[in-house]
């Protein structure tokens, strides 16, 4: 599988290979909040790398949300008939090791927790997303120096599992 975005450093090599198609997707990677990497294959075989991926690291998963299962079920509570996603799952997972030096670093750091990883289909569309957060922006050092530690995990396990 390959990966066709992902983080802004690549962003200029996407485009002068003349892949301007992507670029609505990249804005939306763009906006700060969220690095997406698309894949091709099956919605099924794409999580399943995802969790093998993150369980290789020797992490593990604390809980897996259903993020598509809930908003179809809960549609018709809040008047939505708008199908949002195919297919939409969550990994939540820590590592003990990151995890406590981001918190030593700043005890308010527990927001940031548990790490997550998205796995997502679009209804009509054969892509398979993936996604995490993109790291705060912090003045902190050590908590600047651990988020970006967490970022290369996440990469590292998106990336794994897509190429």
């Amino acid at each position: 599988m390959k990966k066709l975005i992902a983080p802004k450093p690549i962003v200029p090599k996407l485009i002068a290979l003349g892949l301007l198609a992507l670029l609505p997707a990249l804005s939306f990677a763009a906006d700060g909040y969220a690095v997406i990497f698309k894949a091709q294959g099956k919605y099924a075989d794409v999580r399943d790398f995802i969790h093998a991926g993150i369980e290789s690291e020797g992490l593990k998963i604390n809980s897996m949300g259903h993020i598509a299962d809930m908003l179809e079920r809960t549609g018709k509570d809040v008047g939505a008939a708008r199908q949002v996603y195919e297919y939409g799952e969550q990994f939540e997972f820590c590592s003990a090791t990151l995890s406590r030096a981001m918190m030593e670093a700043d005890p308010h750091a527990i927001a940031l927790c548990p790490f997550i990883i998205s796995v997502y289909q679009l209804p009509g569309d054969k892509t398979v997303y993936v996604s995490y957060r993109k790291p705060v922006q912090t003045k902190n050092a050590k908590l600047r120096k651990v988020l970006a530690d967490i970022e290369k995990l996440e990469v590292k396990i998106i990336k794994d599992a897509i190429e």
